[in-house]
């Protein structure tokens, strides 16, 4: 059986998901042991250590020509990753970073595209914010990764749908296109339920208040962020961000002494 690389994943915690890796290598056939060698190269790049992930795929790179697709398309995604993603800091995102990083998820984007590997296509193409960072850039391939995710008949290529609405909405906030981000987000939330998983889901709602306050509308952002708290403190948990909105929101209103009472808590 396949490797399903997704449970092994804790990407909070990249040095446990190495662990789950290397134990996997040891009944894994050439293609799967590839897949997880591009995989623990990863974890390396989430713990900002990127010259010990090249050195992990140069590994790799001889064996390619005798691999499969999956390989072959993680690889470079791993590869472009690498010089060009959220892990770096924005001041090591130059031009040339950004070039070699295009190159790569391009190559990757093809190749995956060919091998009707439809979730991994879909990753290549959000990837390229990364590179055209600008709004406008990121609108164009976010909008081109969900028609491509809308095309596919592929169970686990429609997971990207929370996600790319997300980042979709994102992008048109920073553009000021309010209307349009709201809209993204709420798909967005819609699909963050449907899969289930209540931090996504609290995101998604926080993104839309934050589009109310952006919107000027004070009193909807803040019942959003409320009911945040209080579902945050149902669990002993506490987000700075929610705090923050409230104090933002409060302020707008003229209401100093709730405001600074949330500025206190953040």
């Amino acid at each position: 059986m396949p490797i399903n690389i997704a449970e092994l994943w804790d990407f909070g915690i990249p040095e446990l998901s190495e662990m789950r890796f290397r134990e996997a290598l040891e009944e894994a056939s050439p293609d799967d042991r590839a897949i997880l060698e591009t995989q623990i190269a990863r974890t390396y790049g989430l713990r900002h250590d990127f010259d010990h992930a090249r050195r992990l795929l140069s590994e790799i790179e001889p064996r390619l020509g005798g691999l499969g697709a999956e390989v072959n398309v993680r690889y470079w995604l791993e590869l472009g990753r690498s010089h060009c993603s959220t892990a770096h800091p924005i001041e090591d995102r130059t031009e040339s970073a950004k070039a070699t990083g295009r190159e790569c998820y391009l190559k990757a984007f093809e190749i995956a595209k060919a091998a009707k590997l439809d979730y991994l296509a879909i990753d290549a193409l959000h990837m390229m914010t990364m590179v055209d960072v600008d709004p406008d850039g990121q609108v164009e391939w976010n909008r081109k990764a969900l028609d491509y995710m809308a095309a596919s008949d592929q169970d686990d290529a429609k997971n990207w749908e929370g996600s790319l609405r997300n980042n979709l909405g994102y992008a048109y906030h920073l553009l000021g296109r309010y209307d349009a981000a709201l809209s993204e987000f709420k798909l967005a939330l819609a699909a963050r339920e449907k899969a289930g998983k209540h931090e996504l889901i609290r995101i998604a709602k926080w993104m839309i208040a934050w589009t109310y306050r952006a919107m000027g509308r004070f009193n909807e952002a803040i019942e959003i962020q409320l009911a945040l708290e209080k579902e945050l403190n149902s669990v002993d948990l506490a987000d700075p961000y929610v705090f923050e909105e409230l104090e933002h929101l409060y302020r707008a209103l003229g209401n100093d002494k709730r405001a600074d009472h949330y500025k206190a808590l953040r």
